[in-house]
């Protein structure tokens, strides 16, 4: 999923907080934009907008992008008809998203260009003539791209900057965002800060993670309901060493007495039966635990658990699975307090026996 984000977002993004659009040609942005590491930044200027191709009105996200932005992302591997193109000569063209494409029916190499229709800025929609309310432009599809995310490519269409800012009467250097992609020996969160502290609070700059914030939280989410399931099929399994546990102090009655007869306290026996229901738990927790490593590493590996037997149905054909110390941490610290505190139950309820047996004998 990491891989597919950073096929198409930059390492940074620079948006403004309060607004739509910003300028970026002042002294803070020049002292930010010209720190060592930034390697390559490129305009994007997004706008909604209507695509008409043939008998089909498409409502779309129109983004506006430099001719840096083919630098910046891996277009070439999420191309999937055509060639990704901004302008030949004096054509303008369109990259669009897989899904938007098949819904206006338009392909790289049709004759007929795309219409676009974007609305006119602070301009009063004269109710007569509603058409005085858009500029027009044609464009044509030089490609089709797939990211495999509906919200892009449903809605998406790829443009060059400079019409979206004929279209919209921006001026040169206004922007949505500027997009920034670093070297590769740099230090992301070192730079974000420096150009956060740079730019002030009036400017919003995201790395990938918070500039897909929505779906790296919802895989957090999907993995912790998982964890807090599978611990709560773990709560109920452990009354089978409590049961266990105490069948064992049931058919060790006779060892007991013969201990105490050799002169072992109570509080020896009790402690005996909380040791061995310990032992009982971490066996269980380190064979667990090493079962479990072993298959999840031979499905990263070898993809075992298949999501589907046609390949390319889905973004990935196995089922993912990613190793972390910090989970086996996790995992064994939950497993390892619920199996302890199991057995202190039936040891307690040992420890209350023998003392009720042996205070009747003293009387």
């Amino acid at each position: 999923v990491e891989g597919l984000f950073s096929s198409f977002d930059p390492h940074l993004k620079i948006t403004v907080r309060e607004g739509k659009v910003f300028s970026y040609e002042t002294p803070a942005f020049e002292e930010a934009l010209s720190l060592p590491g930034i390697q390559i930044i490129s305009e994007s200027l997004e706008e909604n907008a209507l695509f008409r191709y043939g008998q089909q009105q498409v409502p779309v996200r129109m983004k506006g992008v430099s001719e840096e932005f083919r630098l910046m992302t891996d277009m070439d591997r999420l191309m999937i008809d055509g060639t990704f193109r901004l302008q030949e000569d004096v054509v303008n063209y369109t990259t669009l998203g897989a899904g938007l494409a098949a819904t206006l029916g338009a392909r790289p190499g049709f004759i007929e260009p795309v219409e676009v229709y974007a609305p006119r800025r602070n301009v009063r929609v004269n109710l007569a003539n509603p058409s005085t309310a858009f500029t027009t432009a044609y464009l044509q599809v030089g490609g089709v791209f797939s990211l495999n995310q509906p919200e892009v490519d449903e809605q998406m269409a790829i443009i060059p900057i400079a019409l979206v800012r004929e279209l919209l009467s921006y001026d040169h250097n206004e922007v949505t965002s500027l997009d920034i992609n670093l070297a590769p020996d740099a230090s992301v969160k070192k730079i974000k800060n420096e150009i956060q502290r740079l730019l002030g609070d009036e400017f919003l700059v995201e790395d990938r993670y918070e500039q897909q914030r929505e779906s790296y939280r919802m895989l957090q989410i999907e993995k912790w309901v998982t964890f807090l399931i599978l611990a709560f099929i773990l709560l109920i399994a452990v009354f089978n060493v409590v049961g266990s546990l105490s069948m064992l102090i049931v058919e060790k009655k006779a060892d007991i007495l013969s201990l105490q007869h050799m002169g072992a306290s109570n509080r020896l026996v009790a402690r005996i039966f909380l040791y061995e229901g310990w032992l009982i738990t971490f066996i269980g927790i380190l064979s667990g635990m090493v079962m479990g490593l072993l298959l999840c590493l031979l499905q990263q590996h070898f993809g075992l658990l298949r999501l589907s037997d046609v390949p390319g149905a889905y973004i990935i054909d196995a089922y993912p699975v990613i190793v972390k110390f910090s989970d086996l941490l996790v995992v064994f610290g939950v497993v390892s307090l619920i199996g302890l505190l199991t057995v202190l139950y039936p040891v307690n309820n040992l420890k209350k026996q023998l003392t009720t047996v042996g205070s009747m004998q003293s009387t």
